[in-house]
């Protein structure tokens, strides 16, 4: 029988957890199509007591993460730790040194650190694999980097963060508001205790970021990702959305436009006939557009023990297998070196929420500054008369530029009629 692929795990978290439990479940039929059986013999986790729903007994257990890379009963080190830093990083250029694959999980790893890590695995001739740092269970690197290899990417769209969806969900399907709802998200455990990477879009920008190297066939360059979060979005915003007919999604986008690559994560009002719109819950997307293949779309669980395991096991069959594709797409010397366009430059049209007096000529000194900036307007929704009192007032515009619409916005929160800061969603027709 063919000598069987020996496996070391690293991080033996719920997703640690989830992939030997995948590994020994599945056994006979993951040897079947990786061509000779995968079996973790060695782990590196920092609490030996800690019970994780799967026997351990007669594993090689290491407290430091790094010395699992030089067991030499080790042939695939399968990083799980997290973290752009520390242990993670060590334990990552650790294996790739030793001549070792590795398989991560790890999103900010690769969106931070992935262009030097991608050159170390090329240098040493081994794979550097990472289809569970996108999007769970969606294949969504090999969709991108191998089945679309063909094809010139225009545009990558994705809903890359479960926790953020959920909340907007539940937003719209009860009408309640933002901490509300993420108070009870951290109850169900869809939200972290500190759920600020999720929330402000750091999450989903590692993710796009990664997206955007495989798409453009550059370096990944996670500086250049303009990142906002869902935070100010409230339900009134939400129900406002569906009167006009689109629905509120925190979405990574990824294009290629005039000057350079875009990519940017934000919230954006989606037409509800949009495949994207009708995602929800901890669902996650992945929507590529290719030149000849057209609209792609992928969607499935982005979290969870199920579905990241079995991310990490589709690589571990493809190293078992011998089956090779450089990081990136292409080897390190046939990146494009394509520049970043700063959001400044973003064109689009625009959702704004202004909360003012009920009073003559508001109206009129709101849409002189937006005429003073160039910006048109496409249509606008008033609600009741309050004379003297708060009332929303709600303009969508015409296609503009992010520096005209931010100059504008700062002219118009120091009205004194207006009341609070204006809330601003970008509408994209995708």
């Amino acid at each position: 029988m063919t000598r069987p692929l020996s496996i070391g795990v690293a991080g033996l978290g719920t997703v640690g957890a989830g992939v030997v439990t995948l590994l020994r479940q599945n056994a006979e039929l993951i040897a079947a199509r990786a061509g000779r059986p995968i079996v973790v013999t060695a782990v590196a986790a920092r609490d030996r007591t800690r019970d994780r729903g799967v026997a351990l007994d007669g594993l090689r257990w290491y407290d430091d993460a790094v010395a699992l890379a030089a067991d030499p009963g080790v042939d695939v080190v399968v990083e799980l730790i997290g973290g752009s830093d520390g242990p993670a990083k060590a334990l990552v250029e650790a294996a790739l040194a030793a001549g070792k694959p590795v398989v991560t999980a790890n999103k900010a790893l690769l969106a931070l650190h992935g262009a030097t890590l991608a050159e170390q695995a090329e240098a040493a001739g081994v794979a550097l694999a990472f289809e569970a740092a996108v999007a769970g269970g969606i294949p969504a690197i090999k969709g991108l980097r191998e089945g679309l290899a063909a094809n010139r990417i225009l545009r990558v769209t994705g809903i890359l963060n479960g926790t953020c969806n959920y909340i907007l969900t539940c937003m719209r399907d009860q009408g309640r508001e933002f901490a509300d709802v993420l108070a009870e998200a951290q109850k169900l455990g869809y939200a972290e205790a500190d759920p600020s990477f999720d929330i402000d879009g750091v999450d989903a920008a590692h993710k796009l970021a990664i997206l955007a190297a495989l798409a453009f066939g550059r370096p990944v360059d996670f500086a250049s990702v303009h990142v906002e979060g869902i935070r100010h979005i409230s339900a009134l915003d939400i129900k406002l959305a569906e009167e006009l007919g689109y629905r509120i999604k925190l979405l990574g986008i990824a294009a290629q436009v005039e000057g350079g690559i875009s990519t940017r994560v934000h919230p954006c009002m989606v037409p509800v006939s949009h495949p994207i719109a009708v995602v929800d819950g901890v669902y996650n997307a992945v929507v590529a557009e290719g030149d000849f293949v057209g609209r792609v779309v992928l969607e499935g669980r982005g979290a969870g023990a199920g579905p990241t395991a079995s991310a990490v096991v589709a690589d571990l069959i493809d190293i078992a297998r011998n089956r090779a594709t450089p990081v990136w797409g292409a080897g390190i010397a046939a990146l494009a070196h394509t520049p970043s366009v700063p959001m400044e430059q973003n064109r689009g049209a625009y959702y704004l929420r202004l909360m003012v007096l009920d009073r003559p000529g508001v109206l009129a000194d709101v849409t002189g500054v937006l005429r003073d900036h160039g910006i048109s307007l496409e249509s606008m929704i008033q609600r009741g008369r309050s004379p003297g009192e708060a009332v929303p007032i709600v303009l969508t515009t015409h296609e503009c530029q992010e520096a005209a619409m931010r100059g504008a916005l700062a002219k118009i929160a120091a009205l004194d009629s207006v009341l609070e800061p204006p809330a601003l969603i970008r509408i994209e027709t995708l």
